[in-house]
């Protein structure tokens, strides 16, 4: 099974790359178009900051590449955020699969720190990622923005406001934690996301 973690400027790449090991899935780094194409999994990870991140896909033609993609894609984190049409962060076109604005954290709490970083739970948990897995499950979060609820919506969660935890539509995952940072469950997670 040929499993592809697309290259481009951002954060995480190499954590998603040990942690499918750890799962026994060999996986491959390239920004290749050809490879992309003919990958049966692929993963678009990510720590970082959008408009720079998508000017990147663009340069390299991913960003249509990605839209056309039948086989099953998984954004995680700021991927997550790229997969959808707008990012409040540096007001940037994204990739479009999703149709949501990704909006930024407002704390009216002086507690609340923005970024959020940490662990959170995982709620009204839906679909193929998520089997097997208890609903209220820990989850590894560090993001400024967030994704809104809506008809995609798989899981939510809580911080500051109510969000989507993950989406799908179609061929399309994207989770907004990092399965890769976060334990046994991030693995089970990543394993049902190979096991489509």
């Amino acid at each position: 099974m040929k499993t592809i973690i697309i290259k481009y400027p951002a954060g995480n790449v190499q954590s998603v790359l040990f942690s499918l090991e750890r799962i026994g899935v060999k996986a491959m780094v390239t920004d290749s178009k050809e490879s992309i194409q003919n990958a049966e999994k692929i993963i678009l990870p990510g720590v970082g900051e959008a408009n720079f991140a998508m000017k990147y896909l663009k340069e390299k033609n991913l960003d249509l590449l990605l839209s056309k993609l039948k086989q099953p894609v998984l954004g995680i984190c700021l991927g997550m955020q790229l997969l959808c049409k707008f990012s409040e962060e540096s007001s940037t076109p994204c990739i479009g699969i999703f149709d949501f604005f990704v909006k930024k954290f407002q704390s009216i709490d002086k507690n609340a720190k923005i970024p959020q970083i940490g662990w959170n739970t995982i709620q009204k948990l839906k679909g193929p990622l998520f089997e097997n897995i208890p609903d209220g499950s820990y989850q590894y979060f560090v993001h400024s923005y967030y994704v809104p609820l809506g008809e995609y919506t798989t899981a939510k969660t809580e911080y500051i406001v109510t969000y989507s935890a993950a989406l799908q539509k179609n061929n399309f995952y994207a989770v907004q934690f990092h399965p890769e940072k976060s334990s046994y469950v991030g693995h089970k997670i990543l394993e049902n996301f190979i096991r489509l």
